[in-house]
């Protein structure tokens, strides 16, 4: 195979969440730093790099397919190399490189940021690396796609086990960033015309370096930083504290919005999901946060046909959206992910009754989101004006602080300001409105 002096130009796919995304940012910059350049046709680009996503049986499908097509660009140019990387790479490397053995390059999670230093020794054989404990992206500023939003990762991995999830076995046990790192990564995003960040990780609430915990980071964000506005995702409720409610209801610059897996509505479906609460407990979450931030968004996480799911624990789902009516949800019928507790169980519910209540599931968070829409007519939304909506130049888009995607007539001169936006009409998904005042 080539070695690096031949090899130029690299196309990054990818694959699943806003972590996955965020990743991406990271080994894009490391391979820019390499001396590769991104290009955005694969056929014509010496590197195709995809990194995956293992959540969902359909997501690595999905990858399988990609790797399908690829497989012509490789009988047509043998020296193209063809990297996988991420959670997938992680999970399936033997199945990758049995379905796929035209692949040059498998990296985990963590590994995957020694690509380049990979493709400079030369390949003469498949090259698999899926250990934990690389931390290539310390000094690192990722690439992104906005020039002013971008994803800030606060830890890597997940010590919850919940046993349906893929991401402890896949990303590793959690580890947290120095609070140093991340105000630096904060204060380089600054630097370069970023407005908003978004801080992740798998669980954010269990954040925790030294003595610094979650709410001591977000609010050291805003003392230490000039970084206007600030949102956060994933929590998990059996760590949502009072003191993260109280610095998001205080603190000018937190973006009144959290997403709050809850799952299920039953209690019994809870305990064999391992996630630690019942749903009374995050109900009483969504009181005292509804209470502290009226104007707050909460959205949420849903999954319907867990192993020994029933009718009336199916209908305990139903009841808890009605009650708590989130702005929107992600909502997905379970599926098996080998080597997960959940595995182990009796995958009893049948594929066309996990269908039938996710279609009701996804009706009766429709019609929610609607009426919750509804009711932001006439209000005035703060908004950061992100670019171009894909109807047309005539329409800019932006979130507004409830973190629902807005629409409204504007000129690219508005692009990167945070505007007061008027909202005049709403579906399901998404606000339409008018701007009254931006900033300067």
């Amino acid at each position: 195979m080539e070695t690096k002096t031949e090899l130029n130009t690299y196309k990054l796919i990818t694959f699943g969440c806003q972590m996955n995304l965020a990743d991406s940012g990271s080994l894009r910059a490391i391979m820019n730093g390499h001396g590769y350049y991104p290009i955005e046709e694969e056929w014509d680009a010496d590197i195709i790099i995809i990194n995956t996503c293992s959540v969902r049986e359909k997501a690595e499908e999905r990858v399988y397919g990609r790797l399908g097509e690829l497989s012509q660009y490789k009988r047509e140019n043998e020296n193209k190399i063809i990297a996988v990387v991420g959670c997938m790479a992680q999970r399936l490397a033997d199945k990758i490189l049995e379905r796929a053995p035209y692949v040059d390059i498998i990296l985990g999670t963590d590994q995957m940021f020694e690509l380049p230093f990979l493709i400079e020794n030369g390949i003469k054989t498949p090259q698999v690396y899926t250990e934990f404990g690389i931390d290539a992206t310390r000094n690192i500023t990722p690439t992104r796609d906005s020039k002013y939003s971008a994803y800030v990762t606060i830890s890597r991995g997940c010590d919850n086990f919940c046993s349906y999830c893929i991401v402890p076995y896949v990303r590793g046990r959690e580890r947290s960033y120095s609070i140093d790192q991340i105000i630096n990564s904060v204060n380089n995003f600054v630097s370069d015309g970023v407005i908003e960040i978004t801080l992740l990780g798998q669980n954010v609430n269990s954040y925790l370096n030294g003595s610094i915990r979650f709410p001591d980071l977000l609010t050291a964000i805003v003392r230490e930083t000039n970084i206007k506005r600030i949102r956060f995702m994933t929590s998990h409720p059996k760590d949502m504290s009072d003191h993260l409610i109280e610095v998001m209801s205080s603190e000018y610059k937190m973006m009144p919005h959290i997403h709050l897996p809850l799952q299920s509505g039953s209690d019994s479906i809870l305990e064999k999901m391992g996630r630690a609460y019942t749903f009374a407990h995050y109900l009483g979450l969504v009181n005292k946060l509804r209470k502290s931030i009226p104007n707050i968004s909460i959205t949420t996480d849903l999954i319907v046909g867990f192993p020994s799911e029933t009718e009336p624990d199916f209908e305990k789902t139903i009841e808890a959206v009605n009650l708590i009516k989130f702005d929107s949800s992600f909502m997905f019928r379970y599926s098996v992910r080998a080597g997960t507790e959940a595995a182990r169980l009796v995958d009893d519910v049948p594929e066309g009754e996990k269908i039938t209540r996710l279609n009701t599931l996804i009706k009766t968070q429709k019609s929610i989101s609607f009426e919750k829409n509804q009711q932001e007519i006439g209000r005035i939304q703060s908004v950061l004006a992100d670019g171009f909506s894909k109807r047309g130049k005539q329409y800019l888009k932006g979130k507004t602080g409830g973190a629902k995607t807005i629409l409204f007539p504007g000129n690219a001169d508005i692009i990167g300001k945070v505007c007061d936006v008027e909202v005049t009409s709403a579906d399901s998904w998404t606000l339409h409105g008018n701007i009254r005042n931006k900033d300067g």
